[in-house]
Parts: C-alpha cells; sequence; structure tokens
C-alpha cells in the first residue's frame, strides 16, 4: 500500500458521524484520510478516501503511519455489532498504538441501561440491559484499559440518538420523519412521542471528536457529545421540523405500533435489533453534557438551527 501524503488524521468509516468529523477537521485546515471497506465516499474536497478492513491490524497500521490523531467511527451493520464491532475497534487500536497516535472513539450511552428517572452524565454508572448496551459498554472500559496501560490516549465521545444531515434509515429523527413531512404526510418515529428525549446533533458530533483529537485534556475519559440543554419531546422536535419546512398547520405524527415493531421484526434483522432498545422511548431520556462544554468549551447547535438545517439538508437531497 503506497501513499502520497501523510495526514495527520485518519478516520475509520465514511457514515454520517465519519463524514462529519472529516468536514470538521477540513474547516480546520487539517489533512484528512477516511478509511472504510469500498475506498469510495462522498467526502470534502482534499480528503483522501483508502479501502480496507479495519478488522486487520496488519492494514489498519499501515494506512495509519504518521497519523497524529486515529478516529474510530465506524458502525457495522445493527444485527452483526456483536460479530464485528470488536475486532474493527481492536484494529484501530492497533492503528493508534503503533502510530503514537491519539484514538477517539464514537460510543453511545447504551451502556447506562435505563435511566430510572435520572439523566445520563459521565458518572453514571453501567447498569446495561440489553446485549448490545452490555457489548459497548465492554468495548469502552477496552479502551480505557489500554490508556491506563500507557499504551495509547484514549478519548471517548458519547452521543445520544442522533439526527441530521446524512441521518439516514437508523436515527428515530431521521428517513421515517422528514420526507414525510417535506411530503406533507405523517411522520412516523419509534416510542412514546411525548416523552423528553436527548437527541445530538450529527454536525456538533463532528465537530467535538475533532476537538477530543486536539485538546490536551481530553484523553483518559468518555465526554458526552454536545446537546442542546433544554430537552424536548419528539413531538416538538417534529414539530419544530413541521414548521421548518414551511408546511401549515401542526404535523401529523404516528407511533409505531410495538406489534408492528414485532411483525416487521420478523422479516428485517435491523428492525428486530431495535426492540431490545425500546425502552430508550418510554420514559425521560436526558443527557447531560455540560462537562465537555464547561471543561473543554464545546457547544450545542441551537435545537432550533440544527433542525432546521436538518431539513435544508433533506429537501436538498430530493429524498
Amino acid at each position: 500500500m503506497k501513499h502520497t501524503t501523510t495526514p495527520r488524521h485518519v478516520i475509520f468509516g465514511s457514515g454520517a458521524v465519519g463524514t462529519a468529523v472529516a468536514e470538521a477537521l477540513v474547516r480546520q485546515g487539517e489533512s484528512v484520510r477516511i478509511v472504510n471497506r469500498s475506498g469510495r465516499a462522498d467526502v470534502p474536497d482534499g480528503v483522501e478516501v483508502a479501502a480496507g478492513d479495519a478488522a486487520d491490524p496488519a492494514f489498519t497500521t499501515a494506512v495509519a503511519a504518521g497519523a497524529a490523531v486515529v478516529y474510530q467511527a465506524l458502525n457495522p451493520p445493527y444485527h452483526r455489532w456483536r460479530q464485528e464491532f470488536p475486532a474493527l475497534q481492536a484494529g484501530v487500536l492497533a492503528a493508534a498504538e503503533a502510530a503514537g497516535a491519539r484514538m477517539v472513539s464514537m460510543d453511545n450511552v447504551y451502556s447506562y441501561g435505563p435511566p430510572g428517572g435520572r439523566p445520563f452524565t459521565e458518572e453514571t454508572p453501567d447498569a446495561a440491559t440489553t446485549r448490545k448496551g452490555l457489548l459497548r459498554g465492554r468495548m469502552a472500559q477496552d479502551l480505557l484499559a489500554a490508556h491506563g496501560a500507557g499504551r495509547v490516549e484514549v478519548a471517548i465521545g458519547r452521543a445520544s440518538d442522533y439526527f441530521g444531515p446524512r441521518g439516514g434509515a437508523q436515527s428515530n429523527l431521521g428517513d421515517l420523519v422528514f420526507p414525510a413531512l417535506l411530503a406533507g404526510r405523517t411522520a412516523t418515529v419509534l416510542g412514546d412521542p411525548d416523552q423528553p428525549h436527548t437527541y445530538t446533533f450529527i454536525p456538533d458530533v463532528g465537530e467535538a471528536l475533532a476537538l477530543l483529537g486536539r485538546h490536551p485534556d481530553a484523553p483518559g475519559r468518555i465526554w458526552h457529545l454536545p446537546n442542546d440543554p433544554r430537552t424536548r419531546t419528539t413531538r416538538e422536535l417534529v414539530e419544530l421540523a413541521h414548521r421548518a419546512t414551511g408546511r401549515p398547520g401542526t404535523a401529523r405524527l404516528r407511533r409505531l405500533p410495538t406489534l408492528a415493531l414485532y411483525a416487521m421484526g420478523t422479516v428485517n434483522r435491523t428492525v428486530r435489533e431495535l426492540i431490545e432498545m425500546r425502552y430508550e422511548f418510554a420514559e425521560p431520556f436526558v443527557v447531560d453534557s455540560s462537562l465537555i462544554g464547561d471543561r473543554l468549551g464545546a457547544v450545542a447547535t441551537p435545537v432550533e438551527e440544527a433542525i432546521e438545517r436538518t431539513v435544508a439538508a433533506y429537501r436538498g437531497s430530493g429524498r
């Protein structure tokens, strides 16, 4: 494998998060390489795209040689997490260790388990009740152990359910909401739309992960990526999106029935995996991100602006 440049930043994963990180870094004038399986991705000008298997430490070590920061923004198919995620993380960790680079890892809040009426903070203990939550908890602890052993600098960024440009079908505020609202149809969401629920804006995820890659105080811990401090209900956010479309009246919104979720799960493996995560939308689900603002200066985009930008992105994509 030969590369003509040695970028400071190597991002493993070219999905919504990896692309958002690349965009943030390019705005800061940084050199960036994105790594995925195909070697093809819609990336900002000047970003190199390399193809390979992130579960292969020999490949990851070669493709990240000379990097100052390595980002784990991978997201295997939802139903393949347990089979694929540990090896993918191990491959990225090997690359960071070999390069002497800082590793920034994208994570979520599954490991905390049900909130039980309390906001999540970085001090919330792991109490996962799901297979995916237990897996993500073990993966985070593996990274922190590598940091504690002095093998590699690690910073972990945790987002709540995300939304925004390229949010796609995996986002509860994604493909079942924005295209429907733009077309004047009924939007569909999982769970109780009248429960407060924290959603993290994808561009804020990218900016914050880039910040974790450069801030001297970032390594050695988990950080909640910035969220608007006023937590709305899902219905309130859908209504904001409806207003941003410019259509009159109020948004039409329906909740996907639990029985329908089970029925769809018999033929769709991704939907089947969503069933165990229903608890996220059954009670107030609030993720406190004040720490990253207080200590590192990260600020969330106001949710009204974030919704408007998301509507504009969906409108521009023609979806």
